[in-house]
């Protein structure tokens, strides 16, 4: 049975990433003593990647309790060998559509993910669904077709009182709304 646990995102740049633990811990939780994690960059600026990567290591450091910890990079030459090797794969956020241009050059990825603890960030939960709502800023708002793994369409970063921008797009898809700093956990 593989775990996705979506996280509904945040501003990196303001955001406290205290407020993370829950999600880090999550990951974590009912994993053995010994876990590779594949920490997956592909939706994030190339200059911020070295960024995420240390706070997303000191992150998983503070919530690791006793465990061990051994990270690797996804690269998307050796993508599919670097998801067979993790015990949990961390979509972080960033862009989506840049995201699903890496994910959906790999067939049957679904498979890559099987067994798995697969978390998804903003982006990265985008990316599971059905289709998602991407804002990248005050001016940019698109719809996407995500990889179809998990049975919804997908919003992040939602704020109580929004409309539905997915309401139209099949209609008998339920929409997962997804505040920030808020988690879902689903076992399939």
């Amino acid at each position: 049975m593989t775990k996705y646990i979506l996280h509904g995102g945040f501003n990196k740049e303001k955001g406290d990433v205290q407020v993370n633990d829950e999600f880090f811990q999550e990951m974590l939780k009912n994993t053995a003593e010994e876990v590779r994690v594949l920490l997956v960059y592909f939706a994030e600026r190339e200059e911020m990647v070295s960024l995420r990567i240390e706070q997303d290591k000191e992150q998983f450091g503070k919530n690791k309790r006793k465990k061990n910890l051994n990270f690797r990079i996804a690269t998307e030459e050796t993508f599919v060998e670097d998801c067979a090797w993790a015990d949990i794969i961390y979509l972080h956020g960033g862009r989506t559509f840049k995201l699903m241009e890496v994910l959906k050059k790999y067939k049957n990825i679904k498979n890559a993910f099987s067994s798995k603890i697969v978390a998804g960030d903003s982006a990265g939960a985008n990316a599971l669904g059905q289709f998602f709502y991407s804002k990248n800023s005050k001016e940019i708002k698109e719809i996407g077709k995500g990889l179809g793994i998990l049975p919804f369409k997908i919003v992040a970063h939602y704020k109580d009182g929004v409309t539905n921008p997915l309401e139209n797009v099949e209609p008998n898809l339920e929409t997962l709304f997804i505040k920030e700093y808020e988690i879902k956990v689903f076992h399939l």
